[in-house]
């Protein structure tokens, strides 16, 4: 029943627009991790010269990164897990990076 609650729910333009895409960004980020520190390593490494020297990895990373945002599958998997943290909103009434934070031990 659940996968069917979260077809049904309507998003608005803002959530498929804006919400979606950015948790595609931040997914994809660490899922191409690697090649994202490899051009951060050479930015840093490179200074005003980056422009440069770390085309390369620049390249590599935006391929990588591009991959996954023009993947509608990526795309519905994130939409869905955006709906899921909407429902447990609606629900709870606490965002979901508060429900993922700890409790402090004192209560």
């Amino acid at each position: 029943m659940e996968a069917a609650q979260t077809e049904e729910v309507h998003l608005r333009h803002v959530e498929k627009d804006v919400l979606v895409p950015k948790m595609m960004r931040e997914k994809a980020r660490v899922l191409c991790s690697e090649k994202v520190e490899a051009f951060n390593h050479c930015c840093k490494e490179s200074s005003f010269l980056m422009v440069f020297k770390c085309r390369e990895e620049n390249s590599l990373m935006k391929d990588c990164l591009t991959q996954y945002y023009r993947d509608p599958a990526f795309y519905e998997e994130c939409k869905q897990e955006y709906i899921k943290e909407k429902l447990e909103f609606q629900r709870t009434g606490i965002p979901s990076k508060n429900r993922k934070q700890k409790l402090p031990a004192s209560m």
